[in-house]
């Protein structure tokens, strides 16, 4: 039986050639697609030449945003399709909506909260209708550290708050992601969770410190940093507010702006460590992830996530889903340290519950 094909939408983009190297080493067929159809018959040629996709089908199809024909043809020649294009505010919707209508699962790896809350509003009813699961944010910004709230927060029966701290450093950005980063931090509406509720609206961005594990213990941050886990974790979560911070020295960095012609060797030079508590009546609870190359991280997940799904390990539900409502938390995360991108120190989830 022919394994079902799997589609990368910006596929020879940084992302999406991380996403499509790692679809190859695990030997499944998939379906290259982008604008630029030399871009993506040289990707293809090379994954070919590669020869470790144990027997892997590669085919290419061009397609751009601005055109709902070839999108709609991509989505119904594919079981899954993983968007890799950013930024998101500009290419996921109608990218989304395709796979909506046609009845094909889809992952992304968005940042923007703005777009993830236009997917849940949007395409809810369109997907349950066709019996299509989408998640978006299943990457290393937004879809660890929504993973994160849940292993950490499971089992406990009421959380006064979540807090989800990113450091990075060695961040290199892409041009999709410069601009996305401009976007955001531009961005005056933003989505915040707080005494529960869910608003959008300015919010004056501030350093605060925060106390991470070591070796990095306290490093200043930037808060509320605008990523979507406000909007996902209550979905999931039992809490009353969610605080989202960023170590302030990531973008304070050489050359972090300048950086969209570096090799991939140098872009993959990233450290990273993603922490989480839990604080309810009585104590908290920590956990967090840490490794290296955010941007391997970020693929690996989206192509387990995308696997799961193609082979009928996805969850029973449909519709739009958070990452940590669509795969079991703890388990999806174990199974990423397997795949040697982060390494995970979980609490125990009996532990004040």
């Amino acid at each position: 039986m022919t394994a079902p094909a799997i589609a990368i939408y910006g596929a020879y983009g940084h992302t999406g050639r991380l996403v499509a190297a790692e679809l190859r080493a695990r030997g499944r067929n998939m379906i290259l697609a982008g604008r630029d159809p030399d871009a993506l018959a040289s990707l293809a040629a090379g994954l070919e030449e590669d020869g470790s996709g144990g027997g892997a089908r590669v085919r290419t199809l061009t397609a751009s945003v601005d055109d709902p024909d070839a999108l709609r043809e991509l989505a119904g020649s594919a079981a899954v399709l993983i968007h890799c294009a950013g930024p998101y505010s500009r290419t996921g919707a109608p990218v989304a909506l395709a796979a909506a209508e046609a009845g094909c699962h889809y992952i992304d790896h968005a940042l923007e909260p703005h777009h993830v809350k236009h997917v849940f509003d949007a395409l809810q009813a369109t997907a349950e209708r066709t019996g299509t699961l989408l998640v978006p944010g299943v990457s290393f910004y937004g879809g660890l550290g929504d993973l994160l709230a849940s292993a950490v927060a499971d089992g406990l029966p009421a959380v006064e708050r979540i807090v989800l701290a990113y450091a990075v450093s060695g961040w290199r950005l892409t041009t999709g992601a410069k601009n996305t980063a401009a976007q955001l931090f531009a961005e005056t509406e933003r989505l915040t969770y707080a005494d529960g509720t869910l608003r959008s609206g300015y919010v004056e961005p501030r350093n605060a410190v925060f106390a991470f594990p070591p070796p990095l213990g306290p490093r200043s941050t930037l808060t509320p940093f605008p990523s979507f886990e406000p909007l996902t974790v209550p979905r999931h979560v039992p809490t009353r507010n969610v605080d989202m911070m960023l170590t302030s020295s990531t973008f304070e960095e050489p050359d972090v702006f300048e950086s969209e012609d570096l090799d991939d060797d140098t872009r993959a030079a990233t450290d990273f460590m993603v922490a989480g508590q839990a604080i309810y009546e009585g104590g908290n609870r920590a956990g967090d992830l840490r490794g290296h190359d955010l941007w391997r991280a970020a693929a690996v997940a989206s192509v387990e996530a995308a696997v799961r799904v193609a082979d009928g390990d996805g969850p029973a539900k449909t519709g739009v889903l958070a990452p940590a409502e669509a795969f079991p938390a703890r388990e999806f995360l174990e199974a990423l340290e397997a795949r040697g991108v982060l390494t995970a120190r979980l609490p125990d989830p009996s532990e004040g519950s």
